[in-house]
C-alpha cells in the first residue's frame, strides 16, 4: 500500500492540520509516513498545501509531482493540481467557491459540500474534518480509531473537549460525499 496525497486550499481551512492528522493516523497503524507542508508568506488567507505519503514500505522521497489523490479546497488549487493526479487516481473537492469543475475523464472525481455542511452544523471549524471523512469514505487507508488517535495527538489538550464534535464531522463527511459522473 502506498498512498500519495496532496491537500490544497487557503490557509485557515485546516489544510495542514488535515494532513498532520492523516500522517499521525498512519503512524498509529505502523505505516511509514511523510508530511511536507508548503504555504505562501500570506499564511491565513494565502494558499497552502501539504503532501502526505502513507506507505507500508520505506518512502524514498517526500517530493512528488504526481499524486494518487488530490484533495482540493479552492479554485486556485484546482487550477494548479487537477493535472497532477495520476491517471486512475482520485480528485476530491469541496464545491464552495469552485467556478471551473474538474474536467478529466481518466480519474475518479468526488465532491463533498463540506463548507455548506459545516455551516448547517453550526461548526465552521469542523470543515476540514468533514472533508477528511469524505476522503476516508473514498479511500479507507486508516481506521477511524487511528484517525481519532491522530486527532487527539494533533489537537492541544485544551481542545480535547472538541473531539466528539470532530468525530461527528468526520462521520458526516462519509455520508455526504458523492462521485461526480458525466
Amino acid at each position: 500500500m502506498n498512498e500519495e496525497i496532496i491537500i490544497a486550499g487557503f490557509g485557515g481551512q485546516g489544510v495542514l492540520s488535515m494532513g498532520k492528522i492523516l500522517a499521525y493516523s498512519g503512524v498509529m497503524q505502523d505505516m511509514e509516513v511523510s508530511w511536507m507542508p508548503s504555504y505562501g508568506p500570506e499564511m491565513r488567507g494565502g494558499t497552502a498545501n501539504v503532501t502526505v505519503i502513507i506507505s507500508d514500505s520505506r518512502i524514498s522521497s517526500p517530493s512528488l509531482k504526481m499524486y494518487d489523490t488530490a484533495i482540493i479546497l479552492n479554485q486556485q488549487s484546482m487550477d494548479k493540481f487537477e493535472k497532477s493526479v495520476k491517471p486512475g487516481g482520485v480528485l476530491l473537492y469541496d464545491g464552495n467557491g469552485i467556478t471551473r469543475h474538474p474536467q478529466r475523464k481518466d480519474i475518479k472525481v468526488y465532491r463533498v459540500d463540506a463548507a455548506e455542511e459545516a455551516a448547517r452544523m453550526q461548526s465552521l471549524k469542523t470543515f476540514n474534518m468533514i472533508v477528511l471523512g469524505a476522503y476516508l469514505k473514498v479511500k479507507p487507508i486508516v481506521t477511524m480509531e487511528n484517525v481519532m488517535n491522530g486527532l487527539k495527538k494533533s489537537l492541544p489538550e485544551r481542545h480535547h473537549h472538541m473531539l466528539p464534535v470532530n468525530q461527528n464531522a468526520i462521520i458526516r463527511g462519509t455520508e455526504i460525499v458523492n462521485e461526480v459522473t458525466g
